[in-house]
Formats: C-alpha cells, sequence, structure tokens
C-alpha cells in the first residue's frame, strides 16, 4: 500500500508526537492512527472508499488545530 495522505501533530516530541494516515492499493483503502513516532502504537481500520477513509482521518484529528499535511 502507498500513502495517499499524511498528517501530524506539529508535536516532535516521542510522547506527543501523532500521525494520521491514509494508505491504497488502488482498490482497498486505510486509515492509521500513529502515537508516539514509528515505534509507538498504532491503529488501523480498512476502508471500503475514499470518501470513508478522508471522513475517519478526519474525526481522528477532530478538535486538534495543530494538524498539518506531511507532503508525500
Amino acid at each position: 500500500m502507498r500513502i495517499e495522505r499524511h498528517w501530524w501533530n506539529g508535536d516532535s516530541t516521542v510522547r506527543g508526537r501523532r500521525d494520521v494516515y491514509i494508505r491504497t492499493d488502488g482498490e482497498s483503502w486505510e486509515v492509521e492512527a500513529q502515537a508516539g513516532g514509528g515505534t509507538g502504537r498504532s491503529k488501523i481500520h480498512q476502508c471500503p472508499s475514499r470518501q470513508s477513509a478522508e471522513i475517519l482521518a478526519g474525526a481522528w484529528m477532530a478538535g486538534r488545530s495543530r494538524w498539518q499535511a506531511v507532503p508525500h
């Protein structure tokens, strides 16, 4: 799967960092919410479409205004 979209919360500390990814292989979609950087915890949810992946990613970022898109 390739990363379609990626956001992070702007906190560079291991304890505070949060990332949200949308990935696709062209047919299926998944959203990953990661806490603590690359070695931290994460949750991955499969989504039936890009639209549902965007909605889920937005919900995971709701209420936090510092989220920034990471270019890929």
